[in-house]
């Protein structure tokens, strides 16, 4: 099998369970934009250690994150042939996002200041993905679709991120601390 199929060469793509849309249109923007964010989560995984706590909530999400693609690369009419947590997100996966929250915020001191990023390469690394996974959430936005968690799956995910690189950060450096 080879990579290239040449049929984007029109600037289509295909979909799930069929149908092809522009390339620049809400669909694979949406799916596009997720995909980034599972890279820069991909980039934490490789700075993490495999079995550690850290590695494998990491290698969950990103996993999860297929999950959001292939919604998201479903056209609407379709998505009856989703399979809830397999390829359709599921209040469920957001509720197990709001557990990580709350198991994770018991692990260290939650910063009253503004933070600034850097304080760890891994926690600098949390802090892209949780960027890259707000712009997500922004596009994805403009795909969604009525009774989906995809937007609540992405607005939960990045307080994840945030309260993952603060307790990979351990120590908070906060904006009073830098010295200017």
């Amino acid at each position: 099998m080879k990579v290239y199929t040449r049929q984007g060469d029109d600037g289509t793509t295909g979909l799930l369970y069929g149908g092809r849309v522009p390339k620049d249109s809400a669909l694979p923007r949406a799916y596009g934009a997720v995909d980034e964010a599972q890279a820069a989560l991909g980039m934490v995984r490789a700075e993490a250690a495999p079995r550690s706590e850290l590695g494998q909530l990491v290698t969950r999400l990103a996993s999860e994150l297929w999950v959001l693609m292939a919604e998201l690369a479903t056209d609407p009419d379709n998505h009856q042939k989703l399979q809830p947590g397999v390829s359709r997100v599921t209040a469920e996966m957001v509720g197990q996002l709001e557990t990580d929250i709350d198991h994770l915020s018991t692990l260290f001191e939650p910063p009253t200041e503004f933070v600034v990023p850097g304080h760890t390469r891994i926690g600098a690394l949390l802090d892209v993905a949780r960027t890259v996974v707000r712009r997500a959430e922004r596009v994805a936005i403009g795909a969604d679709v009525e009774g989906s968690h995809v937007v609540p799956y992405l607005n939960r995910l990045s307080d994840l991120l945030w309260t993952m690189a603060r307790w990979q950060d351990g120590e908070v450096v906060t904006s009073r601390s830098v010295v200017t």
